[in-house]
């Protein structure tokens, strides 16, 4: 059994910022041959925190050429890695070092030489929309609707079976069906190798024996570069599929270096004035070498403000980055053999962390007698903030993840107990029970 209880920070929600336009929301598929877009825009998920008025570069509804897939997969399991060989990204050698091919190139040649490395990523996802009933607590069932977003991605490997892309967190998150329109307009179905919230990332992949050899021959690799050698001043090109109409290019400076965006966040970014609109989301910053230094992530939306983009800074995260490429990829549980934890639970956001102490996840507000989590001692008032490696910030998060496990499956899961006015990490491991399909 699992409930997703909402009502726990009711009381503490704030409005949506209007000043945030966000990801996955601008609404045209991403087509690699440009295509007269419909123009239809709506506004999705905040990105995490406290980030005000910054805006997720988001993307635009509708599909590269209208593929429906039956569904994602996704790589879990808290560092495991895959069947084939350990991956790891391939870092350009420093200019300083020797590197003849360290000069800088035209924008035109950057462009040329790199948007076969760039793709399109269109999410297709189930949402519960309310209607007008419901809204207004006149009895009436809240509908479901299916959604489409785009943003964009960059193909950093491969291992013995998958071509592995980066991309942002909420660019894929949510998604039922994940296809990738690359630089040959070709489309292709694609999974979820891993993600980290925390960081904004992701890494999807495209099975290899599905890739047709003239795709293969279209595209490649993007070559890394190094992002803590960048000056404040350095000239800079963003590539990526802005607000779906296909790949563009946009060109600037780095305006900042370590900008932090979130006050309880240890997280920095690069600060560009390159344009990075609705769609970029996942797409590169690059050097005047054509190397990977960043991965376009929000931009500042606001009347009063022009020419503020943020990209992750790839150094930073490149083991983070190795370990999702590595992590073993699981497919979805068909419903009446998912598992199951058996507990009700509750949101605790970052605002009731803040006010109360209470650390960041899911609040258990219920655990069922004879269920799973009481088998392996977890108790009301628990606070779950991992799942099988993966962080665990939302009732949503949780649900998610467990689509992807069997009944009998053991699981561990980090856990945080109340302890004399504060908490205390504990890990829990878990044998998931049958789930009860008319419960979830």
């Amino acid at each position: 059994m699992y409930e997703d209880n909402n009502n726990f920070n009711q009381m503490n929600q704030n409005p949506q910022d209007p000043q945030m336009y966000q990801d996955p929301s601008m609404q045209q598929g991403p087509q690699m041959v440009p295509e007269k877009p419909k123009k239809d825009y709506t506004k999705a998920k905040k990105m995490a925190k406290r980030i005000g008025a910054l805006a997720l570069a988001g993307v635009l509804v509708g599909g590269c050429a209208g593929l429906a897939f039956e569904g994602v997969t996704y790589a879990m399991g808290g560092g495991k890695t895959a069947q084939s060989s350990n991956v790891t990204l391939q870092t350009a050698a420093p200019v300083s070092d020797g590197n003849t091919d360290g000069q800088s190139l035209d924008v035109s040649d950057i462009a040329e030489s790199v948007m076969p490395s760039i793709v399109a990523i269109t999410n297709q996802s189930v949402q519960e929309v309310q209607n007008y009933f419901s809204m207004f607590g006149m009895g009436g069932m809240p509908q479901t609707q299916e959604v489409e977003s785009a943003g964009s991605g960059i193909i950093v490997g491969q291992n013995d079976s998958e071509l592995l892309i980066v991309s942002n967190n909420h660019v894929v998150e949510g998604a039922d069906t994940l296809s990738v329109c690359f630089n040959d307009g070709e489309v292709y179905e694609a999974n979820i190798k891993g993600t980290d919230s925390d960081r904004d990332l992701a890494v999807i992949a495209v099975p290899l024996d599905s890739i047709s050899d003239d795709t293969m021959s279209a595209i490649k690799a993007v070559e890394i570069g190094d992002s803590s050698s960048l000056k404040v001043g350095e000239q800079v090109v963003a590539i990526g599929n802005a607000l779906g109409y296909g790949q563009s290019v946009t060109t600037g400076i780095v305006s900042a270096l370590d900008r932090t965006l979130e006050e309880d966040s240890d997280a920095t970014f690069i600060q560009t004035d390159a344009a990075i609109n609705p769609g970029n989301s996942g797409g590169a910053l690059l050097n005047m070498q054509g190397q990977l230094v960043g991965i376009n992530s929000a931009k500042q939306a606001s009347t009063e403000v022009e020419g503020m983009g943020y990209a992750i800074p790839v150094s930073e995260v490149q083991s983070q980055l190795e370990g999702l490429m590595n992590r073993t990829t699981r497919e979805k549980v068909d419903a009446d053999k998912q598992g199951s934890l058996g507990v009700s639970v509750e949101d605790v956001d970052s605002q009731v962390t803040e006010m109360y102490g209470i650390p960041e996840g899911v609040y258990v507000a219920e655990v069922t007698e004879g269920s799973a989590a009481e088998k392996a001692g977890i108790k009301q008032g628990y606070i779950i903030t991992e799942f099988d490696g993966e962080s665990v910030k939302s009732t949503s998060d949780l649900k998610n993840m467990l689509q992807y496990y069997k009944a009998g499956e053991k699981v561990e899961m980090k856990v945080q107990v109340s302890d004399g006015g504060g908490y205390k990490e504990q890990t829990v491991t878990v044998t998931l029970d049958q789930a009860q399909t008319e419960n979830r």
